[in-house]
Order: C-alpha cells, then structure tokens, then sequence
C-alpha cells in the first residue's frame, strides 16, 4: 500500500492545516503502518512545533474520509484522563478532509509482545476500563457496533470456502449455525458504560520512554464492557506468537475480572464472523493487503473459538 504524501494533499487543504497550527509547516515525515491509504505524516512548523496529521478525500478511498470524521468527533469527547493524543484540529477542502493531532514522541510495542510492554497494555486498560464513561462522550454503543457480526456469519456461504489452514474451513463448515448464534448473542454480553476503543492491537498503541500508554485511532469508540478491548488484544498477541499463553494471561489479569468465559467466546466468534466475512469481500480501492489481514486474523481467532469450544 502507498500512502498519500503530504505534497500530493491539496494545496487548500494544506493551508488549512497551518492555520490551525497557526504557521507554516516547514517539514513532513511520512509514517508507514496500517491499512489506510491517506496520509500519515509527522510535522514541523517554522518555530519547531510538532503535530501529526491525516487526510483523505473520496479518490483515495470512499470511506476514510467519513472515518476520519468520525475519529474527529470521538476524539474531540474523550475524557481529559484518556491517554490519547488531543485533537487540535479539523479540517475540510471539497472532499478532502484532516485530522491535526498532537505529535506524541513515542513507539509502537515490540511484536512478538515482550511481557512487560504486554502487561503495560493491558494495565492500561484496566485503568480505562476502572471508570464510567460520562454520557455526553460521543462514542457508539459497543452492541449496536458488533451487531453486525451475526449477519456476516449468515452470509457466508460454506460450501464455496476457501481452504483455511489446520482444517478450519471444515470446522466453519461444521459449526457455522453455532458460530452465527454465538455472534448473535455477543451483542447482549457486551452492555455497559465503560470506554471501549474497539481496534486494540501493535498499530494502535504508542508507548512513551517513562512506559506509559498512549492509544491512537479512535473511529470506533463505543461504549460497553470494560474487557473487551484486552480480549481483542490477545488476538494481536496471538497473531504475532501462535504458542503465547493467553489463557493464562486472562486466568490472572484483573482487566479480565467479571468477564464470563462463555462470554469472552461468543465475542470471540463474533470476531472470527467479522474478520471471516470481511476477508471474502473484493479489495477496497488502494487497500491491496487489508483482506489478507482480515484473514489472517480470521484464522487466529477461530483457532482461539475453537480451542475453547473444543477443550
């Protein structure tokens, strides 16, 4: 995939950058990683002041613009006490809009996880998790957003399947109503009032020097169960390391206090549906790798599923 460079953004929309920086943007760095195909760039202003910022219009992709829309409004309720960076600003010209954030000096975690930057993560959740998300957040409600799951699951069609490995196609094949149920009934395992990020993995999480938490990308922010964002994330852990001991992991962290196994599974099949259904979807325009992503991901988490259904 090759990013929008900050020279390819139109010219309006660049000045419209610097005036919420308030100067001219003298320097722009590029940042690879991730599966969008807008722009991503570190920048520079003439007196040294540092931001980050993301654009896209619709000929780059027809949905990245509305899901920067959509970070801007999260981004702009979280809480003060959120570690994510502050939105500065936000910007439209014709179709193209941006995102300016604040440039955070940091680094993605180590993968495969290392158990200290792992155990930071999801302490960090914990505390997110610990606290009740005030009403006028504008996030979505984490049921309404994985709705959805189910109604991938019941349209795929099992008998044109692409081979998985380890047999996981068969096992699709042979618990595909069991799966749809699981997913259906996740949507009411996952009420609540907590903060839910949606999207926790490596390319998500920024770590400082001090080893505090910063977490980026906030489209999808909703409200639900405080575990859900620690559950997704060892599907990242598991991604990077097929032996990692999740199951120990979630027998002993407290973010997974209160979260019921049967549960935790069902979401789980929720997201297997997600990744599964979304992966057999033609590739979105400038996106080339996203649907091996989804498969992949799709394969970690119905080996999990199928783990726990199977002891």
């Amino acid at each position: 995939m090759s990013r929008v460079q900050w020279h390819e953004i139109p010219p309006p929309l660049r000045a419209a950058i610097e005036g919420v920086l308030g100067e001219p943007i003298v320097a722009a760095h590029s940042q690879s990683g991730g599966y969008s195909p807008g722009s991503a760039d570190r920048v520079v202003t003439a007196s040294g002041r540092r931001a980050f910022v993301k654009s896209a219009g619709l000929s780059v992709n027809p949905d990245t613009p509305g899901i920067h829309r959509a970070e801007a409004a999260v981004t702009a309720s979280l809480p003060a006490a959120i570690p994510a960076p502050a939105l500065l600003g936000f910007v439209e010209h014709e179709d193209w809009v941006a995102l300016v954030l604040e440039d955070v000096e940091t680094r993605h975690p180590s993968t495969p996880w290392q158990p200290r930057e792992l155990e930071a993560v999801l302490d960090a959740l914990h505390v997110m998790g610990s606290t009740p998300l005030p009403p006028e957040t504008a996030v979505s409600e984490l049921p309404d957003a994985i709705a959805g799951d189910a109604e991938l699951w019941r349209g795929i069609d099992t008998s044109t399947l692409p081979p998985l490995p380890r047999g996981l196609d068969d096992f699709v094949r042979s618990r595909h109503e069991e799966l749809t149920d699981a997913a259906a009934r996740a949507v009411a395992d996952v009420r609540g009032d907590r903060l839910v990020h949606f999207d926790t993995r490596a390319d998500n999480i920024l770590l400082r020097e001090d080893g505090s938490v910063v977490f980026v990308d906030w489209p999808w922010g909703a409200r639900g169960v405080p575990w859900f964002d620690a559950l997704s994330l060892l599907i990242n852990v598991r991604f990077y390391d097929p032996h990692a001991d999740i199951e120990g992991i979630v027998s002993r962290h407290p973010v997974f206090h209160g979260m019921a196994a049967d549960a935790a599974t069902r979401v789980l099949a929720g997201f297997a549906g997600l990744f599964l259904g979304s992966s057999l979807r033609p590739d979105p325009p400038s996106m080339p790798t996203l649907r091996g992503f989804q498969r992949d991901q799709a394969v970690v988490t119905l080996d999990w599923v199928r783990e726990r259904w199977e002891g």
